[in-house]
C-alpha cells in the first residue's frame, strides 16, 4: 500500500484540507481512523488541537511557554496521548489521516510507528508534511510514499480505497 503526502505552503492549508476531508468521508460512511488538526490562534498564543477520528476526542497538543516565547510548542505528551487514542480506534479502518509527519516524527515519535505499522498492514496512510520536515519524512518512507497535489486527493482516495476493497 502507499502513503499518500500533502505539502501546502500556506499556513494552516494542510491542517484544513485534511480536517475538511476526514468530515466528507466520515459523512460518506468510510471507516477513517487518525488525527486532524485544527489550529484555534496562530498568533502569540497559538493553540493547536487534534480531532481523534474517528470519534475521539479534541486533545490540545500545544502549550503556552509564556512571556518571550514564539509561535507553537508542542507538548509531547499530549501529541502521545493522542497517538495512544488512535490506536485504540484503528480496527476496521480502511484509511489512516495523520495532520502532520513534524519534528516529532521526524526524530523517531508520535505517530511514525503508526504510520509504518499501517502501511506494513496494507492500510493507505494520508499526511501531512511541510517543507521543514519533507527530508525526514522522505528518507522514512521512502518509495512507498507519493506527493499528492490538493487537485489530486480525490482522484487518490479513490484508487487507494478502490484497491483495498472499500
Amino acid at each position: 500500500m502507499r502513503i499518500g503526502y500533502v505539502t501546502l505552503e500556506e499556513r494552516g492549508a494542510t491542517d484544513r484540507l485534511l480536517a475538511d476531508l476526514a468530515r466528507g468521508l466520515l459523512a460518506e460512511g468510510v471507516a477513517v481512523a487518525g488525527a486532524v488538526q485544527n489550529n484555534v490562534d496562530c498568533g502569540v498564543d497559538c493553540e493547536m488541537d487534534v480531532q481523534v477520528l474517528p470519534d475521539g476526542p479534541v486533545i490540545r497538543i500545544s502549550q503556552k511557554l509564556g512571556a518571550g516565547s514564539s509561535g507553537c510548542r508542542l507538548d509531547a505528551g499530549a501529541l502521545e496521548t493522542a497517538v495512544a487514542e488512535v490506536a485504540g480506534r484503528m480496527q476496521g479502518a480502511r484509511l489512516l489521516i495523520i495532520n502532520k509527519f513534524g519534528k516529532h516524527e521526524s526524530e523517531g515519535r508520535g505517530f511514525r510507528q503508526m504510520v509504518a505499522d499501517a502501511v506494513a498492514d496494507g492500510l493507505p496512510v494520508l499526511i501531512g508534511v511541510n517543507a521543514t520536515n519533507l527530508g525526514a519524512f522522505r528518507a522514512f518512507a521512502g518509495d512507498l510514499a507519493e506527493p499528492v497535489p490538493p487537485e489530486a486527493v480525490a482522484r487518490w482516495l479513490s484508487q487507494v480505497l478502490v484497491e483495498g476493497g472499500q
